[in-house]
């Protein structure tokens, strides 16, 4: 029974890679070497007493044709085993794409059920039943169509009877739910988080997640809390497909996407699903109608956690409005079941909510929708005229590039209000005719400097201000800003005296006399001792991933810390060497330190070739490395140093081959002595 990857079953198919173990079952990915093509196929024993209802599963459903189901290729029972070869699907399962991204649209859900509820349609008038649907079995390719896997044979495999046509018809409302709020409420067992339940009842969807349309809500209670309603029959397959058909309308839009594949046909723009609040397309009178599952007026009341929109309790009810708590339409659609009326007649009949809604133009996009606060949905339609273009931009008012002249007698700049200048009307340097008594010097603008130096220079003066040289005029006002330099530069003096003198104490010191006080003391900083090996260390074999008993040589295990190079500990004789396409990424030992220690090194001598290892450090004993980090690497032959660059805390050091040298009759690792030095 026992089977390795790059076995062939049957002379036929190569199995590739182990997906799942189920007890004494295996699933595998295989390679059909007739065909060349990727298959699927669950292995059990012969003697088990799964087989013959396996078999028989598959024959009966081997014969169904269905693009939507992944079908059965070939059973049979050899050489002690008993196998099933299903075709192979690639893309995403349900319960992957609802753990990534979360609950679909409404609509979407609606639309991906709607498919598997047509491929059970047909199996259920022949007599057969899936059995076993959960979000694991519902797959979307790589082109976003729906595929099912394991139909018939998932139930075989778990024991379960055949033709459980009831456990299909919960399970899809089950999917549904799922579908809408990412709680599994089927029967079957699935590994995403069960729905909530009060009192035995699981919880609606709309209670669970908000937004979702009373029609699925509606159906998904019906079903799954059959005790509300003792007198409507159960919905089969057909009825349950037939309303989300009628809910989803125009199919555009409602392919599920698979990340990075683009789905066909292109999306086009979205056309209005038929809803109470718009127009349901044109039916054929031939066409299928769907009876609406009958749901109670007091279950469609609002609960606490469920509470109405805004306008779903108008102040003054018209005659033939629906009673408040009950959403549009579905008042007429409980009424009526009685009289056999069905969702498109009721539609047909009664006037829409669009009708009674103001025709106006919508200022945006046509086939955007429009959320109303009665949690229905309406689409935008084209503008009944094109819309009249903006107005065109005014030209920006021009500036001048350079400042305009002064007028005729003024200075092209004036004093800033408040200076003195500005407020002695009489002094003008510029009018000549104000003052003709002015010493020509301040007519020119030129001014003294200095006054007993007689020196002058061009620049701007006011008037009876003279620098006298000190910082003060002639009048005896203080020079504005004269004070800050005069400032700045004792500051800068005071600076240039202060290094000096440093720079003269420094150079004036005398070298320290030898075994005088005055000699300075050096700091030296203390050196890191060299890592120490650890004693008292046991050690034990570790081969998580081998068959029970998982043992490699566990009598000679203790010659690895026994100190002679002599001794040694070897793994058992492998055909393959590992790594991903072996049996096994590796086998180690696991060296105890009876207490936590820090580890800085860990040295590990080899013997025979080639060998590569990891070494983990870990507080508790190990039982796998898939979900470890490993410490450092090492490869070689002869003696292998691990060397961390910071100590690392632990009790068990696991040394783990992850590469075996080969040998005359296969692949073995030899290890002679471990130490582990912290």
């Amino acid at each position: 029974m026992s089977m390795q990857a790059g076995d062939v079953l049957a002379e036929r198919y190569r199995l590739d890679d182990l997906l799942a173990e189920a007890g004494a079952g295996r699933f595998w990915r295989a390679h059909d070497l007739v065909l060349h093509r990727p298959v699927a196929v669950h292995i059990i024993a012969e003697d088990d007493d799964r087989a013959q209802p396996l078999l028989e599963a598959a024959r009966r459903t081997g014969p169904v044709i269905d693009r939507r189901l992944l079908r059965v290729l070939d059973a049979e029972a050899a050489d002690g085993r008993c196998f099933v070869v299903n075709e192979w699907g690639q893309g995403d399962s349900l319960d992957n794409l609802l753990t990534r991204e979360g609950p679909l649209a409404p609509r979407r859900a609606a639309w991906l059920v709607a498919e598997v509820a047509d491929s059970l349609v047909g199996a259920h008038e022949a007599g057969l039943a899936h059995g076993c649907l959960t979000p694991e079995h519902v797959l979307i390719d790589q082109h976003g169509q729906v595929r099912i896997i394991g139909f018939g044979v998932e139930a075989a495999l778990r024991g379960l009877p055949a033709g459980r046509v009831n456990v299909d018809e919960i399970d899809l409302a089950g999917l549904l739910y799922c579908a809408l709020t990412g709680k599994w409420a089927g029967v079957s067992p699935s590994a995403l988080p069960p729905a909530p339940e009060v009192h035995g009842e699981v919880l609606r969807p709309r209670r669970v997640r908000a937004g979702i349309p009373r029609v699925l809500d509606a159906l998904c209670d019906q079903v799954l809390n059959p005790q509300r309603e003792t007198d409507a029959p159960h919905p089969s397959a057909r009825t349950i497909r037939d309303v989300l058909l009628e809910h989803v309308g125009e199919m555009t839009g409602t392919h599920v996407a698979v990340p990075g594949v683009r789905s066909t046909p292109p999306p086009a723009p979205p056309a209005p699903p038929p809803s109470s609040l718009s127009t349901p397309p044109p039916t054929s009178s031939a066409a299928p109608t769907a009876v609406v599952p009958v749901v109670p007026a007091a279950d469609l009341e609002p609960g606490p956690d469920d509470a109405p929109g805004p306008t779903e309790v108008p102040a003054d009810p018209p005659a033939g409005t629906p009673a408040a708590g009950q959403g549009a339409g579905e008042d007429e659609q409980a009424g009526q079941q009685d009289a056999g009326l069905t969702t498109t007649d009721v539609r047909a009949e009664e006037p829409t909510a669009d009708a009674q809604r103001p025709s106006t133009d919508l200022p945006t996009q046509a086939g955007m929708p429009v959320f109303h606060d009665d949690d229905e949905v309406d689409w935008l339609r084209k503008r009944s005229e094109k819309p009249a273009p903006p107005p065109p931009l005014a030209d920006p008012t021009p500036k001048p590039l350079f400042a305009p002249d002064p007028p005729e007698g003024e200075p092209v700049r004036r004093p800033r209000p408040g200076s003195r200048a500005a407020t002695a009307p009489e002094y003008w340097p510029w009018d000549s005719s104000q003052d003709s008594g002015r010493d020509p010097a301040r007519d020119s603008g030129v001014r003294p400097v200095g006054r007993d130096t007689g020196s002058w220079a061009s620049g701007s003066w006011s008037e009876d201000r003279w620098d006298t040289g000190d910082g003060f005029d002639d009048t005896g006002d203080q020079v504005p800003g004269r004070s800050w330099i005069r400032l700045a530069m004792i500051v800068g003096i005071c600076l240039l005296v202060g290094v000096a003198a440093v720079a003269a104490y420094q150079l004036g010191l005398k070298p320290p006399t030898p075994g005088t006080s005055e000699e300075p003391t050096t700091t030296t900083t203390p050196s890191v001792a060299p890592p120490t090996p650890f004693t008292d260390l046991v050690a034990d074999d570790f081969d998580p991933q081998g068959a029970a008993p998982r043992e490699e040589n566990p009598d000679s295990v203790p010659n690895v810390l026994d100190g002679d190079p002599a001794t040694s500990w070897s793994t058992s004789t492998y055909e393959q060497n590992f790594g991903p396409a072996g049996l096994k990424t590796g086998v180690g030992l696991v060296i105890d330190l009876g207490a936590t220690r820090a580890v800085r090194e860990v040295l590990v001598t080899t013997e025979g070739g080639q060998t590569s290892l990891a070494a983990y450090v870990t507080s508790d004993p190990p039982t796998g490395v898939s979900g470890l980090t490993p410490v450092g690497t090492a490869s070689g032959d002869g003696e292998l140093a691990v060397e961390l660059t910071e100590p690392v805390s632990g009790q068990y050091v696991t040394v783990w081959l992850t590469l075996l040298p080969q040998v005359a009759d296969g692949y073995r690792g030899t290890i002679t002595e471990v130490q582990v030095l912290g």
